[in-house]
């Protein structure tokens, strides 16, 4: 019997990230740090809107390109927090979460061998998307001397006649870390000279502890190069819901257009009409959880320092990235170990690429009472482990 499967799907290997996140669902007074998903309830206004939409019988397809409504909300949106000015009407498709996005810009955009230029440690369904895509991703391994922000000379390091995309995506899963208006400034010189394209995820743009986010497609002449990728998922507590958008030039939207057309149809349509009403009346509720986020950002700080902890100050997304490297172990057999002998979870750095090895995700979309426990025993195992090394 023939096999019936792709050889680039057998070559694709499953998320790290869920591997330690379905061990501890079965792991009674486990407390997991693993998953990047807000613990606040959705803002009521937009649960409302959803449950108004379902009672109206509003269970019909939208438009491919999503609810007319709902973009204009998101141009005014980015123009007023992002000094972004998009067309609602030829500039914005609205997706599946801003994962569909990310898959369809690269399929719309890469012919067979294109490179593409991806910083890691990073989200996990970069490298495969590009992949499948037929894509050649090219890894640039950020340095944690430079908090993970990429450099103007890593860039043109990685620079080949076959580059066709950057992807950046600050504020950054898994290390937290932003690039502020003045990092990026060098960036766009390279990128213009080079004539290359910008994928820009910026999902945790709402989160960022240190000013406003600036993203690369505001500097001039970068509109017309850049794809930006956004949606509801982080900044409004809506990761079940599904909805993200994708904003850029008019001939390439037009193309993932149609691949968004044919596979996906439309976003899910009472999660297109709540996200009108987070738009229009909840962002003050997103500035309550940004500031919350913070006080555990700060709090996990603290800590890390009192039990000698290395880890560079972040100040975007939710997650910390401490490194452990001290006692001479893999990110792997670290977590698996804090995980069976004192039940928590965290993702070892080596989900998010070769790099992250010797580093730690530890995620503090969390209550407070919860990360005080957990921190209580990665302490308690910290102290363990040293006793053992000097023994």
């Amino acid at each position: 019997m023939r096999d019936p499967l792709s050889s680039k799907i057998k070559d694709i290997q499953p998320s790290g990230i869920r591997k330690f996140f379905d061990i501890v669902t079965e792991m009674k007074d486990a407390i997991s740090l693993g998953v990047g998903e807000p613990d606040f309830d959705t803002p009521w206004r937009i649960r409302q809107e959803g449950i108004r939409s379902l009672e109206k019988g509003r269970t019909f397809y939208t438009s491919n390109a999503g609810l007319k409504e709902l973009k204009i909300e998101i141009s005014k949106y980015l123009s007023e927090r992002c000094d972004l000015d998009y067309d609602y009407q030829s500039e914005i498709l609205i997706t599946v979460g801003g994962s569909e996005a990310i898959d369809i810009a690269f399929r719309a955009m890469l012919d067979e061998g294109d490179e593409v230029i991806i910083p890691q440690p990073s989200y996990v369904s970069y490298v495969p998307c590009c992949e499948l895509a037929g894509g050649k991703p090219v890894v640039i391994d950020l340095k944690n001397e430079n908090e993970f922000k990429l450099t103007p000379q890593e860039l043109e390091e990685a620079i080949t006649d076959r580059t066709k995309i950057l992807l950046l995506s600050f504020p950054n899963n898994p290390t937290g870390a932003i690039m502020t208006k003045e990092e990026l400034e060098p960036l766009v010189e390279i990128i213009k000279k080079h004539d290359i394209y910008v994928i820009s995820d910026e999902i945790y743009s709402e989160l960022s502890y240190k000013g406003r986010h600036y993203s690369i497609a505001a500097f001039p002449g970068m509109k017309e190069r850049t794809l930006v990728i956004n949606g509801f998922s982080k900044g409004f507590a809506m990761t079940g819901w599904r909805l993200g958008y994708v904003c850029g030039p008019v001939r390439i939207i037009e193309q993932m257009f149609k691949i968004h057309q044919y596979a996906i149809m439309c976003a899910p349509t009472n999660s297109q009409y709540a996200a009108m009403v987070g738009l229009r009346k909840c962002i003050p509720e997103v500035d309550k959880m940004r500031a919350s986020y913070d006080e555990r950002r700060r709090f996990l700080m603290k800590e890390f320092k009192k039990i000698g902890l290395p880890c560079f100050e972040p100040f975007g997304a939710f997650y910390v990235f401490p490194c452990i490297k001290e006692f001479g172990m893999s990110s792997e057999d670290f977590a698996t170990r804090l995980l069976q002998e004192e039940k928590v979870a965290v993702v070892p750095g080596t989900a998010f690429g070769a790099c992250g090895e010797g580093f730690l995700r530890i995620s503090y979309a969390y209550s407070i009472e919860d990360l005080r426990v957990a921190i209580g025993r990665l302490a308690s195992f910290i102290d363990k482990l040293r006793k053992e090394e000097d023994a």
